[in-house]
């Protein structure tokens, strides 16, 4: 899937819906599993004439990996970008590190490449809700995400081209902007499924009607 671009955010973020923090995670369920919890599972039961609310697909992590070539020229920029990382997530973001050399690179087994974090429980929930309703709009020209990147398994995976999307982040102290994908796991058993989760979620999706014009033009 294409990366989407990002605009330069504004520092006031003046219109932006009121969302979960870092701070009120803490002592709070996050406001996106009540409204799971209160709406999203009876809308899926109905849709999909669920027996048992333990058969509703659920979100079960979100994955986030950021792959940082320049890291073996220079590892003052994988450390900035972790610290970015971890100011977007808010917590501990583990760095990733080639398995095997490969001389043409100039890459040395061991070396670290990369960043990567998996959130779980209320901190996905409450990352989830920044995303789509402060990050997600400051993408330029953005008309919604493709339905397409389902791996068949229900799992989607979004690929973003700057992390400045992000309202934790001050622009005017970046010293690298850099990209990362992001995957969430859910325990649907079909894409159908997995797309109505997220929808329901508030995963802003290209509207399927919009999809099907686009295709033809």
């Amino acid at each position: 899937m294409a990366k989407e671009k990002a605009q330069k955010p504004s520092k006031e973020g003046k219109g932006a819906p009121e969302v979960a923090t870092h701070e009120q995670e803490r002592g709070a369920t996050p406001r996106l599993f009540e409204s799971f919890k209160s709406s999203i599972i009876p809308e899926l039961m109905k849709k999909f004439g669920y027996k048992n609310v333990m058969q509703v697909p659920k979100l079960e992590k979100i994955a986030i990996n950021v792959g940082v070539g320049q890291a073996t020229q220079d590892a003052k920029i994988l450390d900035a970008i972790v610290k970015d990382m971890e100011i977007i997530v808010g917590q501990k973001v583990v760095t990733t590190k080639s398995k095997k050399a490969i001389s043409n690179f100039k890459l040395r087994e061991g070396l670290p490449i990369g960043a990567r974090v998996t959130l779980r429980a209320g901190k996905m929930y409450e990352f989830l809700d920044r995303f789509v309703n402060v990050a997600v709009p400051r993408i330029r020209d953005f008309r919604g995400f493709s339905d397409k990147s389902f791996d068949g398994r229900g799992n989607y995976t979004i690929g973003l081209k700057e992390h400045i999307i992000f309202p934790e982040i001050d622009v005017d102290k970046v010293t690298k902007l850099f990209g990362m994908d992001i995957t969430f796991v859910t325990t649907a058993r079909s894409d159908q499924e997995a797309y109505e989760l997220l929808r329901g979620l508030g995963m802003p999706f290209v509207k399927r009607q919009e999809a099907i014009e686009t295709n033809k033009a």
